[in-house]
């Protein structure tokens, strides 16, 4: 099996469940919040609404469909029978109010069948007219609102009006109002959502810049009071942040650089005294890790300069680093490396992170039972990331300190065995890996021992013109 076969079988991708995009946003969670209660809201409106028409507009056209009735039956009663057909004609032509002679053959529709404004309207027409008075949606399977009226005992009439005069508001009507007043709410909420998100969207972004390493730009301290409150701590938080640090390196650039002089000249005086040999080597050995953490501490004050941007053939590169630490003694490197892996950083910062793992693996990763650091570095792609990966065999750290290793000035002597050292070195590959866009991730092996994973942004390596 080739060295990419076995690369791409050693990956192991752990099943992500997608969130949905409704759950994942803050944005559409207060959407879909306010649109549900501006819809419930408009539908108990819409039916306390239709409950209180149906008693009080019922009566309104009763007594309106009653004067009606009347005032039809007195100008009959009233009028000369040989000007009784005109008089129909203009009713009919000019008020839309049809009369027709009540048979007894006639097929009557109940008004139960009708909508429920006629069922509503029969108690008060009947009260008004007499317990005889029909209404009807249909006679003869002619449509219309239907009311019997008697000119005389035995001359019972129809009065037939059009059901646009007498009828509700239709369903169609409401339908088409509820859409326009849920656009409408929609729209409220997705005006309000924004509103109320946008502020939080913007304060996220600015602590992602600062998760990585940036200096985001200052929120604007306005608005309500508790944004613009929010903001103005924040922003604050962000100057004092940035004063610590500046001063912080400042300080490690200054008794970094003032600790060269004296212990170059102790290096000097301790060349030219007449100590025995074994005394001077372990004072040499004391001053040549002075100097190592001295020099850890200027690589740390370093990186807060602006990150230099080309792009490094890391294959290339990897292959280099490996052989030259394949010299140091007491390490043992397995390299598994895919050709053509480009990334955009400088050459000199990947060189220390790589020499940083390496440096805490010979002091803390030995194989138990041996003095050598046996190291296995694996470089690939995954995705639109270039993955490095650093695995020692040695006995690893507790899994409740993992992420404490990334942080500046801390050892883990207990767990990974006596050594000296600044606790720099792991702090100065993740300030590595942020200056450009990577991260880092510590874990323990499963056969023991530590890994070291270091994503970065892949890069197209520049063609040659």
């Amino acid at each position: 099996m080739s060295d990419h076969s076995q690369l791409r079988s050693m990956q192991s991708v752990l099943p992500v469940s997608p969130v949905p995009w409704w759950k994942s946003s803050l944005f559409w969670r207060t959407f879909f919040l306010v649109g549900i209660v501006l819809v419930i809201s408009m539908g108990a409106w819409i039916a306390s609404f239709r409950l209180e028409q149906r008693g009080t507009r019922a009566r309104a056209i009763a007594e309106q469909v009653v004067s009606l009735v009347t005032i039809t039956r007195a100008a009959l009663v009233h009028s000369e029978p040989e000007s009784r057909r005109e008089l129909l004609f203009d009713l009919a032509s000019n008020e839309g109010i049809r009369i027709y002679p009540l048979e007894p053959t006639d097929q009557i529709e109940p008004a139960a069948s009708g909508d429920d404004l006629m069922q509503s309207m029969l108690p008060y027409i009947q009260q008004k007219m007499g317990s005889d008075t029909i209404l009807s949606p249909r006679v003869n399977d002619m449509p219309g609102f239907w009311i019997s009226f008697a000119l005389e005992e035995d001359d019972v009439y129809w009065l037939r009006l059009d059901n646009g005069r007498v009828r509700g508001i239709s369903g169609l009507r409401w339908l088409g109002w509820g859409g326009i007043v849920l656009v409408l709410s929609l729209l409220g909420a997705g005006f309000i959502s924004r509103l109320l998100n946008e502020p939080l969207a913007r304060l996220a972004y600015a602590a992602r810049q600062m998760a990585n390493g940036k200096s985001p730009e200052p929120l604007p301290e306005k608005g309500i009071t508790e944004i613009r409150e929010a903001n103005h701590s924040f922003n604050q938080m962000v100057k004092d942040l940035e004063r610590v640090d500046s001063d912080r390196t400042e300080i490690l650039a200054g008794i970094s650089h003032d600790l060269r002089t004296p212990l170059t000249r102790m290096r000097l005086e301790l060349e030219m005294s007449s100590l025995p040999a074994e005394s001077r080597e372990g004072m040499q050995s004391d001053i040549s890790q002075m100097d190592a953490i001295v020099g850890q501490f200027l690589d740390y004050a370093r990186l807060g300069a602006p990150a230099a941007s080309e792009t490094v053939d890391l294959s290339s590169l990897l292959h280099s680093i490996v052989e030259e630490a394949a010299r140091r003694p007491g390490l043992r490197l397995t390299a598994r490396i895919e050709d053509g892996l480009t990334v955009v950083a400088s050459e000199v910062d990947i060189r220390r992170l790589v020499n940083n793992v390496l440096t805490n693996a010979g002091r803390y990763g030995k194989t138990p039972g041996s003095d050598l650091a046996e190291v296995d570095i694996t470089c690939y792609r995954a995705g639109d990331e270039v993955k490095i990966e650093l695995a020692d065999c040695g006995i690893g750290v507790p899994e409740t300190e993992l992420e404490r290793m990334l942080r500046p000035f801390t050892r883990m002597d207990n767990a990974r065995g006596q050594a000296n050292g600044s606790g720099l070195g792991l702090a100065i590959v993740s300030r590595i890996a942020k200056r450009y866009r990577g991260r880092v991730r510590l874990e323990n092996r499963e056969n023991g021992g530590f890994i070291v994973s270091v994503s970065f942004p892949a890069a197209k390596f520049p063609k040659a013109s």
